[in-house]
């Protein structure tokens, strides 16, 4: 069966709300569950819901709102399941009580005063040390920009399957690792802020100036560091490194529209038409 144009239109819009929110609302149920990996999933699962209510309900007036809210129902659920009760029966309790609070407050007021705090525990799980690079950057681009795994496969000319795996080890070391979700302690702060930092500009390094591929730029990947870039230095204003990485990609990605040829061949930086910065 076709799609319509009004349904079309709002899994346009479910597209959006979820590129811009999804980070928001898996920090915010990270925080509760305290499992990356489990938070993703229940953040999915509102996603599908969406896509099978709105086309029928229309869209929410507070669509960010609503997927978080179905989310919260959703954990409810899976933390009474018999074996997560098992695994954390010390903190289920105290963990049903919270996520029922939460789910029956209002969501702006509920979660707007912590979202920064779990936006930044969110980056510092997904770049956390004890994974590898290439982890680091997929679980980043996933839970952070809200990409899938197809969409960073094609940005890095990798097997998506490559993609998927990366992504699945991840959320199982930090799991089996008992990475805290939290921020890390001041005397912690610089070395982990260091390789958030790194993640971002390999990031963008990769649209700057592509490692494999035909394409001699991937203009897409530098928005998306510069977006998560722009992010991480709202988070944390006193840290210089991160102002300085910015203001780096910035000046860089001023370039973008001058640095290629109509045919697509690189134009060096003195043959570059200025007007274009």
């Amino acid at each position: 069966m076709s799609i319509g144009p009004d349904t079309a239109a709002i899994h346009r819009a479910i597209e959006a709300v979820w590129r811009i929110e999804s980070a928001k609302i898996i920090a915010a149920l990270a925080r509760k569950v305290r499992d990356v990996g489990l938070a993703e999933e229940l953040a999915q699962d509102a996603l599908v819901a969406a896509l099978e209510q709105w086309p029928v309900d229309g869209v929410p007036d507070n669509p960010a709102a609503w997927l978080t809210q179905v989310a919260k129902h959703r954990a409810l659920d899976r933390l009474r399941h018999v074996q997560l009760a098992e695994r954390k029966a010390p903190e289920i309790g105290r963990e049903l009580d919270a996520l029922h609070a939460m789910a029956q407050a209002d969501f702006a007021q509920a979660v707007d005063a912590a979202l920064d705090d779990d936006l930044l525990r969110l980056v510092f799980t997904a770049c956390h040390p004890v994974l590898s690079t290439e982890a680091r950057v997929a679980l980043t681009l996933r839970l952070m920009g809200g990409l899938t795994t197809d969409e960073i496969a094609r940005a890095f000319l990798v097997p998506e399957a490559t993609v998927a795996q990366r992504i699945v080890r991840a959320k199982r070391t930090l799991a089996e690792a008992r990475v805290p979700f939290e921020v890390p302690r001041r005397h912690e702060l610089e070395a982990r802020l260091a390789s958030v930092l790194e993640v971002l500009y390999l990031i963008f390094n990769e649209g700057y100036s592509a490692t494999a591929g035909d394409d001699w730029m991937r203009p897409a990947l530098c928005d998306e560091a510069l977006r998560l870039g722009r992010i991480v230095a709202e988070l944390v204003p006193g840290e210089a490194e991160a102002h300085g990485l910015v203001a780096l990609m910035e000046i860089q990605a001023s370039r973008t529209a001058a640095r290629v040829g109509a045919s697509g061949e690189p134009v060096l930086l003195l043959d570059q038409n200025r007007a274009r910065w």
